[in-house]
């Protein structure tokens, strides 16, 4: 029992990083992505191909598992974030489509095998390979992203983005650079979806594109509407509310994704705002007031 709750922290402190980096993209940036776990996988497996094939340290393997996943981020915000509400979710969607057949058809992903002896991470000696240890670092991991994403919403920037998700326009007339704050953004979320991406790699040891298709995106934007979307605090709370959920829903593991889904549907309609959320929904399609 003891090994199964070191297992749920684990996961929960992951999809805390993954819910965090999407609440900047949605609940702060006021932008739609249905494909955040392309940006999970990229991560994990950059990672993982560092460390099986060029023996990487898990530092320098984490690193580059969020700078290529940033990179992407990059690529894609790009060409794509002038496009609005609906249709940026419909391309980003498609984004998590493609990659999601990259990982099922190269073979230096593993193809639909996937990839497996994924090393653990030693780090100045000491092996991260027992859950209590690895927990420690996950926990590490995810103080330092809630810290910098703390300072960074409520700084200059932060406001920034807090006038762009309300009201673009204005915030452009206010001598607000949109465009640059938005791409910026995105390819934040981006590579921290990939340091995510990168502690799952290393923890499980096994991965394959299974892992990263739609229903992790849905699970993912489930996190951060449930826990309350503009709300560090609420992308905690549905990081961990929806890891532990499964092991309630073990007998109907045919219908998780019917359960995500109304879950999903049934917070936009009758509390948008989520649990911990202050007010306005960030997806502009679906805007009320809180």
């Amino acid at each position: 029992m003891a090994a199964y709750l070191l297992h749920l922290a684990i996961l929960a402190g992951i999809y805390i990083i993954l819910t965090v980096s999407i609440n900047l993209i949605i609940g702060y940036a006021g932008q739609v992505s249905l494909g955040h776990a392309a940006f999970y996988g990229i991560g994990a497996y950059t990672s993982a191909l560092m460390s099986l094939n060029w023996h990487l340290p898990f530092p320098l393997a984490a690193l580059s598992a969020m700078v290529v996943a940033g990179a992407w981020g990059l690529a894609l915000g790009l060409p794509t974030l002038r496009l609005k509400e609906d249709y940026l979710a419909i391309v980003t969607l498609g984004f998590g489509v493609i990659v999601d057949l990259v990982f099922l058809n190269l073979e230096i992903t593993g193809g639909p095998d996937g990839l497996a002896g994924i090393p653990s991470p030693r780090f100045l000696g000491i092996s991260f390979r027992p859950p209590a240890v690895y927990l420690v670092l996950v926990a590490v991991a995810v103080l330092l992203v809630l810290v910098f994403t703390y300072r960074l919403v409520n700084s200059y920037h932060g406001r920034a983005l807090r006038a762009i998700r309300d009201h673009e326009v204005t915030a452009q007339v206010m001598g607000i650079n949109t465009p640059a704050y938005k791409i910026i953004i995105f390819t934040l979320a981006a590579g921290l979806a990939g340091l995510a991406g990168s502690l799952y790699a290393h923890y499980i040891t096994f991965i394959n594109p299974e892992t990263f298709g739609l229903h992790t995106s849905i699970l993912i934007l489930t996190m951060a509407v449930l826990g309350g979307m503009g709300s560090m605090a609420g992308s905690v709370l549905g990081a961990v509310i929806l890891t532990a959920l499964p092991e309630a829903l073990r007998q109907f593991q045919a219908y998780q994704d019917l359960v995500y889904g109304a879950l999903l549907v049934g917070l936009l309609i009758w509390r948008p705002e989520g649990i911990l959320g202050r007010g306005k929904l960030s997806l502009k399609f679906l805007q009320r007031e809180g």
